[in-house]
């Protein structure tokens, strides 16, 4: 526990840069899979058969290795970040698009029927029906996707995208133990602070659309 210590107080700089790197291509990511997921999770619901093709293939997807997949992309991107991000957005997509058309597939639908029946616009009933009842469900998803990918990140250390898994393969290279820690403690750390601080996100959105 002491050597570990002293290593991550000698090691901070670098720490802190791997951290930075892992968090930065993670980010990018998240935010191409939140915003490809919610829309097409959305777009499905109008058409249940498309959806249970859409929602199958997302599955598949997260069936095969991460290494895998992110290999698939060098050819494409070449070694580094890129590949990785593009692999991270595809691993990530299932939970978004699942809980997006469940959230909103499971809104009554006298509900939506007594919008239309008052006039209102199906872009109308989006934002003021269908997004604040099926939040919950969706934002769930999309928490479960950034853990999974900050954990799923680690692993682009191998395809030379940086982060903290950077610690990891090099420990094992190495036989150094406190470099495999340091990269698993500061992911895990990583992944625990960011779903609290979206699970409090989450909270003050509900009540604001309440």
């Amino acid at each position: 526990m002491t050597s570990l210590i002293d290593f991550i107080i000698r090691q901070q700089d670098l720490i802190l840069s791997r951290l930075a790197e892992h968090s930065a291509m993670v980010l990018t990511a998240l935010s191409i899979s939140i915003v490809v997921g919610v829309t097409i999770g959305y777009l499905i619901t109008y058409n249940k058969h498309v959806a249970k093709v859409v929602i199958y293939m997302c599955g598949m997807i997260m069936t095969i290795p991460s290494l895998a997949l992110f290999v698939f992309f060098i050819p494409i991107f070449g070694l580094g970040p890129r590949p990785a991000i593009a692999g991270l957005v595809l691993y990530t997509l299932l939970p978004i698009v699942r809980n997006v058309y469940v959230g909103i597939t499971n809104i009554d639908p006298a509900i939506i029927m007594a919008a239309r029946g008052m006039g209102m616009t199906e872009l109308a009933i989006t934002f003021k029906i269908k997004i604040p009842l099926a939040l919950p469900v969706a934002f769930a998803g999309i928490r479960t996707a950034v853990v999974m990918g900050i954990g799923l990140g680690a692993i682009a250390a191998f395809i030379a995208a940086g982060g903290l898994g950077v610690f990891i393969f090099q420990g094992i290279n190495r036989g150094n133990t406190n470099m495999i820690l340091v990269g698993a403690l500061f992911t895990t750390i990583l992944a625990v602070i960011v779903d609290r601080v979206m699970q409090f996100i989450q909270r003050q959105t509900e009540k604001m659309v309440r």
